[in-house]
């Protein structure tokens, strides 16, 4: 358990960072799944859109440090494939 004062206060900062970060990531993979389940319907102009919101989200999260950008490059390379695969 924390003793000093700064150590407490850690704990709290990485308490609050952790639920930020948490909220974070779970908007991006909202996003990343809508444009999953516009794939899945086979609806090529959804699945454009979703991915043309889901995009700046993704590189948002880099921005953040809540993914590496190789990360979020990978995904977003891989999403606008399979959208492209669709028309």
């Amino acid at each position: 358990m924390a003793n000093s004062p700064g150590a407490k206060k850690r704990v709290r900062k990485a308490a609050f960072r952790t639920a930020v970060n948490k909220t974070r990531r779970s908007r991006m993979r909202t996003f990343i799944r809508k444009v999953e389940e516009a794939i899945a319907s086979g609806d090529a102009t959804a699945a454009r859109d979703a991915l043309r919101q889901a995009q700046p989200e993704i590189m948002r999260s880099v921005t953040k440090g809540i993914m590496h950008k190789n990360t979020a490059a990978r995904k977003v390379s891989r999403l606008n494939a399979r959208v492209k695969a669709l028309a």
